[in-house]
């Protein structure tokens, strides 16, 4: 079984590093986003595309077991949106992103946006050829769960505290949440935000623009 199993994540890398390579060649900033499911994490995408679209352009890959509802919330942004319906898998992998992207109108865009299947476990181990990885807790789920999945926020660049309007109705304890992120994800960083208000949006989306900025300098040859 661990043979199997170093065999799939080692066809699934190669691929990954395919894609990186894609979406490096045309100048793309990629975020792979992560959470557990009802984290707010459709909501914060669609807020985010809305935030950037005067200085960024996005598509979208949305990954989930069944339904498209997920994909149509985020066409109210406005951005070109690409379903994978993974059925009864409970991660994206880089395949399916890669197969994903043929449907996806990339002439323009400067952010591809990853929305992978609500879990903490699976969607962990594999590489999708993202710059980012980014994770998701809301306020309204413990501030243990850094602690109790540390693979997935061990591998976080960045971590986004979501529903923050919510934290004093929820008795959601600050200190102890950013304690716990620190110590599973001491490399991360750590937005805290409200998708409904606007809270932290303005910082997270800043952060965005220049890191776009940033990786496309450093590949002039970009298209």
């Amino acid at each position: 079984m661990v043979e199997v199993r170093q065999a799939i994540l080692g066809k699934n890398d190669r691929l990954a590093e395919r894609n990186r390579g894609f979406f490096h060649a045309r100048g793309l900033l990629t975020l792979n986003v992560l959470s557990s499911p009802g984290s707010g994490k459709t909501t914060f995408l669609r807020e985010t595309v809305r935030a950037l679209a005067s200085r960024l352009k996005a598509g979208v890959v949305v990954g989930d077991l069944a339904t498209d509802n997920d994909a149509r919330r985020l066409r109210e942004s406005g951005a070109p949106v690409v379903q994978i319906t993974t059925g009864t898998v409970c991660h994206l992998d880089a395949e399916m992103v890669a197969r994903a992207l043929k449907q996806l109108d990339l002439n323009g865009l400067d952010l591809v946006i990853i929305e992978n299947v609500g879990n903490l476990v699976c969607p962990a181990s594999y590489d999708l050829g993202e710059d980012l990885r980014v994770v998701l807790l809301s306020v309204t789920e413990g501030e243990d769960k850094p602690l109790k999945y540390p693979p997935m926020f061990q591998a976080a660049n960045v971590v986004i505290i979501s529903k923050i309007d919510l934290a004093q109705a929820c008795g959601y304890d600050r200190e102890a949440a950013l304690a716990n992120l620190r110590k599973a994800a001491p490399k991360a960083l750590i937005f805290e935000t409200s998708a409904r208000t606007g809270q932290g949006m303005e910082n997270w989306t800043e952060y965005l623009v220049q890191e776009q900025r940033r990786r496309k300098a450093a590949d002039p040859l970009a298209l």
